[in-house]
C-alpha cells in the first residue's frame, strides 16, 4: 500500500483537500509544469513599486474558525477575509469582533464566510432560536457585505531616514478604498453555508467598484492562491472582475491550502497561464494536447521578456498583490498558516 504522499492515484475526499505532488504528477502533468513555469518566472520578478513614501501596512488574516491567533503583527489595516467562526451563531461572531476590536490597529475590516451563518439572510433559519437571538455589537470594527468604504488613514515613514518635516507634512494621510463582498460558489448545503451561489454562475461581472485600492473577498479568484491543480475552486467570473478593476491589494482566504500570497502581473503570460490551466485534461493527461503545450510555451517566452523587461530596464505591467490569509491549516481544525502582513 502506498503512502498518501506517493499514491499517484490519491484523490482527496473533496474538492478541497490537498493532493501530493507526485499524484498531481501523475494526474496532470503538463498543468504542473506550466504551474511551476509561471510562479517560478514570477518569483524572480521585483516587488511592485509602492504607491507612497509611507506606505500603508496592511494584517491580512482570515479563517479563524473561533480560534484567536497569537502574536498578530502590528500594522495600520487590519483585515479578515470571513470565516470568523464554526457555526456562524450570534454568540461566535460576537466573541470574534470583540476580539479585533480589542486589537491596536487604527482600522479594521471584515467580510463574512460561508461559516458565518447568522450573518446571511438566508441562511439563519437553519441556526436554533438560542443560536440566533441576540443583536451584533461590532463596534469599531467596519462590517462589509456588499459595500464600499474610503479610509483615511494617518501613517508615518517607517524608514527613519524618510522622516522629514516635508515629507510629514504632505504625508501623514492616506486615503484607502475598500470593497468587499462574501459571496462564493457552492461548497455545501444551501441552507447552512452562507453566501453560496450555483458553482459556474456570475455572481461577479459589474460589482466591484474601478477605484478601489483593495478588494476583500472569501473566495479566491480562479488558479491563484487556490489548489489550482487539477481543476481549482476558486472562481472564474471572480477572477475576470479582478482583472477588470486590477486593485492594488486582493485579500481572501476561503482555500485553507492556498494560503500565502502572490503577485499577479496583468500581462501575456498570465493570460497564458489563466487559458492552459483552463483546458481540461481527459485520459491523456494533457500529454497529448497541444493547446496545452503552446501556453507552457507561451507563459515561458512571454515570462522570459517580462522578467527581461523588468530587471533590465525597470519596466513593471499594471499588477496587483494577491494573499490568501487563511489562518487554518489545511483540515486540521488547528490554526498553523502565517498571518500575511503587505505595505501598500
Amino acid at each position: 500500500m502506498f503512502p498518501k504522499e506517493l499514491n499517484p492515484f490519491y484523490r482527496p475526499k473533496s474538492d478541497f483537500g490537498y493532493t501530493p505532488p507526485v499524484a498531481l504528477l501523475f494526474q496532470a502533468p503538463v498543468k504542473l509544469l506550466l504551474y511551476h513555469t509561471y510562479h517560478l518566472l514570477t518569483y524572480f520578478r521585483s516587488s511592485p513599486k509602492p504607491n507612497s513614501q509611507t506606505p500603508i501596512r496592511v494584517v491580512c488574516i482570515s479563517d479563524t474558525h473561533n480560534h484567536i491567533p497569537e502574536n498578530v503583527p502590528d500594522g495600520d489595516l487590519l483585515i479578515h477575509a470571513g470565516d470568523m467562526t464554526n457555526d456562524g451563531s450570534v454568540a461566535e461572531v460576537q466573541r470574534q469582533i470583540d476580539w479585533l476590536a480589542s486589537l491596536p490597529h487604527k482600522e479594521i475590516v471584515v467580510i463574512s464566510g460561508n461559516h458565518d451563518t447568522f450573518l446571511d439572510p438566508r441562511t439563519r433559519p437553519s441556526l436554533s432560536e438560542e443560536q440566533r437571538s441576540g443583536i451584533l455589537d461590532w463596534g469599531r470594527v467596519h462590517y462589509l457585505q456588499h459595500r464600499r468604504l474610503s479610509l483615511t488613514i494617518r501613517v508615518e515613514p517607517r524608514d527613519a531616514e524618510a522622516r522629514t518635516p516635508l515629507l510629514a507634512a504632505e504625508q501623514s494621510e492616506r486615503r484607502i478604498r475598500i470593497y468587499g463582498a462574501p459571496q462564493i460558489p457552492a461548497c455545501g448545503p444551501e441552507s447552512v453555508h452562507a453566501f453560496q451561489y450555483p458553482r459556474g454562475q456570475d455572481a461577479w461581472s459589474k460589482t466591484v467598484p474601478e477605484d478601489i485600492d483593495i478588494l476583500i473577498t472569501h473566495t479566491p479568484p480562479k488558479y491563484h492562491l487556490d489548489l489550482s491543480i487539477p481543476k481549482g475552486v476558486g472562481c472564474e467570473h471572480l477572477l475576470a472582475e479582478v482583472t477588470r478593476v486590477k486593485p492594488t491589494l486582493h485579500v481572501f482566504g476561503h482555500v485553507h491550502w492556498g494560503a500565502g500570497q502572490t503577485v499577479v502581473w496583468w500581462n501575456r503570460a498570465h493570460e497564458a497561464y489563466v487559458r492552459g490551466l483552463s483546458i481540461e485534461s481527459r485520459w491523456t493527461r494533457g500529454l497529448l494536447n497541444p493547446k496545452l503545450w503552446w501556453n507552457v510555451v507561451k507563459v515561458a517566452c512571454r515570462g522570459i521578456q517580462e522578467l527581461l523587461w523588468d530587471r533590465v530596464w525597470g519596466g513593471q505591467s499594471p499588477n496587483t498583490i494577491m494573499v490568501n490569509a487563511a489562518q487554518m491549516y489545511g483540515n486540521t481544525g488547528e490554526l498553523g498558516n502565517a498571518i500575511q502582513v503587505v505595505d501598500i
